[in-house]
C-alpha cells in the first residue's frame, strides 16, 4: 500500500503590501540598526580584536548566550524550507533539529568550558593549537566552501522567497538586500548586536 504525498496549494500571486505594512518594516529596520549602533558602542580610544567580535568582549549575560545559539540555528532555511518539508513528508524532518538541540548542549556542558579556558574563539584556532597552522587552514577553507556555497545560498535563497511572496521584490534583488544587510550589521556589530537583537 503506497501513501501518496499531499498536494501543494500555493497562494497563486504575490501579496501586495499596504503602506503601514512599509512603515512598520522601515521602523524595525531602523530601530535593530539602532539598537546595534547603541550596543555596540566602544569606550573612545578602544580598538576591537577578536575577543569583542566573537564573544562580545565576555559581557553578555546568560539569557541572551542562550537565545543567541537557538536564534543562530533558525532561519529562513528551518521556517520556509523544514516547514514545508514537514507538510509534505512528515514531521520526522524535526529529528535533525532535535539532533542540534542536543549537540548544542553536549558541546555547552563539556567542550565549551575547555575552550574558554584556553581562551579558543573558533574550531580553526582549535585545530592549530592542537595540530598546526595546515590543519587550520585547512579546516577554515573547507568550512567557508560549505558554509558560502551550501548554507548561505540556501538561507539568501528562500528569505528572498519569502520577500518575494509578501512583497513582490525581484528575487535578486532580495537576496542582494538580505546578503548586504546581514554582512553590514555582522560587521558593524559584531556578536553583541546579533545577540541582542
Amino acid at each position: 500500500m503506497t501513501i501518496a504525498a499531499p498536494k501543494i496549494r500555493t497562494l497563486g500571486k504575490t501579496m501586495k503590501l499596504a503602506s503601514i505594512d512599509i512603515t512598520l518594516f522601515v521602523v524595525y529596520v531602523v530601530a535593530l540598526v539602532g539598537i546595534a549602533w547603541w550596543v555596540s558602542r566602544e569606550k573612545q580610544g578602544h580598538q576591537k580584536d577578536t575577543n569583542d567580535y566573537f564573544l562580545a568582549g565576555s559581557s553578555l549575560p546568560w539569557w541572551a548566550i542562550g537565545a543567541s545559539l537557538i536564534a543562530a540555528n533558525i532561519s529562513a532555511e528551518q521556517i520556509i524550507g523544514m516547514s514545508g518539508s514537514g507538510y509534505q513528508l512528515g514531521l520526522a524532518i524535526a529529528s535533525y533539529e532535535w539532533m542540534a538541540a542536543i549537540t548544542l548542549l553536549i558541546v555547552g556542558k563539556f567542550f565549551l568550558p575547555i575552550f574558554l579556558k584556553h581562551k579558543i574563539y573558533t574550531m580553526p584556532q582549535f585545530l592549530e593549537q592542537r595540530y598546526d597552522h595546515r590543519v587550520r587552514k585547512v579546516m577554515a577553507i573547507f568550512w567557508l566552501g560549505v558554509y558560502v556555497f551550501v548554507n548561505l545560498t540556501a538561507v539568501l535563497w528562500l528569505g528572498a522567497l519569502a520577500i518575494n511572496t509578501i512583497a513582490g521584490v525581484d528575487m535578486v534583488y532580495g537576496m542582494m538586500f538580505l546578503g548586504l544587510f546581514s554582512l553590514t550589521y555582522s560587521l558593524y556589530g559584531g556578536l553583541k548586536a546579533v545577540a541582542l537583537t
